[in-house]
């Protein structure tokens, strides 16, 4: 079995595959912790589901933040007894990088992409909500072109509440009305409403600029959510991510 880990600024995933079916997935909090608290953490997550240490013989993780790579790679030698692949854009990755310089280019971005290939074809937009909003674009060709970053749901919501010391938290949930008609209703609204044109918007820009239109596929933890607002979204692949971990690990795992 595969162990996949995609380790992001507010939240990391985890995946467990067996060949190319995903048996298991948490999304976790991302904190800082010691490889010993990591690799505890992860097989107690694995033994709850009946998943021995023993039947991982592989690992792959990307990773945004990089105060948990040491920890992370180090606890997945010492508790799974694996070598793990770390993604990056050194790796073979099945697609051409066209965006200077490459390292920049962050692992969960390239992962996504990979997928979305596979899954999709190209051209293609890829829409994550995490805690950023990133656009990912591949051209006809299939080359990685960049894309943009924004403020994620949450990020943006987080800001708000702190400059606004009056202002309630809400859920992230879309009113019935882009007019609301309280506090909370007008809250919902702009964030919601607003961040699905800020992705329709975006998207329209790059069709301009590809000069055609592509399937828009949105992935991250709130995908749905602002699917259901969108003018331009065709698919919602809430474990896209995952798949590229798995994808890329079958083209770089040692041998």
């Amino acid at each position: 079995m595969l162990l996949v880990l995609d380790v992001g600024n507010t939240t990391t995933v985890v995946g467990i595959y067996k060949e190319e079916n995903l048996l298991k997935h948490w999304r976790l909090v991302s904190e800082r912790h010691t490889s010993d608290e990591l690799g505890i953490y992860l097989l107690n997550l694995m033994d709850i589901s009946g998943i021995s240490r023993e039947s991982i013989d592989g690992a792959v993780y990307s990773s945004v933040v990089p105060s948990l790579d040491m920890p992370l790679d180090e606890g997945l030698r010492e508790y799974l007894g694996v070598k793990p692949v770390k993604v990056s854009a050194s790796l073979d990755l099945g697609i051409e990088i066209a965006y200077s310089p490459r390292h920049e280019v962050g692992a969960d971005r390239l992962v996504n992409s990979v997928a979305g290939k596979a899954r999709y074809g190209a051209p293609l937009i890829v829409v994550d909500f995490g805690t950023a909003i990133t656009l990912d674009i591949l051209n006809s060709e299939g080359a990685y072109l960049g894309g943009t970053i924004s403020p994620g749901l949450v990020t943006g919501m987080e800001a708000l509440f702190g400059r606004a010391a009056k202002l309630p938290q809400v859920s992230l949930e879309p009113p019935k009305s882009v007019i609301g008609n309280n506090t909370i209703g007008s809250i919902q609204a702009g964030i919601m409403f607003g961040n699905a044109g800020l992705v329709d918007r975006l998207v329209t820009r790059t069709w301009d600029e590809l000069g055609g239109r592509t399937r828009v596929v949105a992935t991250g933890g709130h995908a749905a959510s602002i699917a259901a607002l969108s003018e331009t979204i065709t698919d919602v692949d809430p474990w896209l991510t995952l798949e590229g971990l798995r994808l890329i690990h079958e083209r770089n795992r040692p041998r």
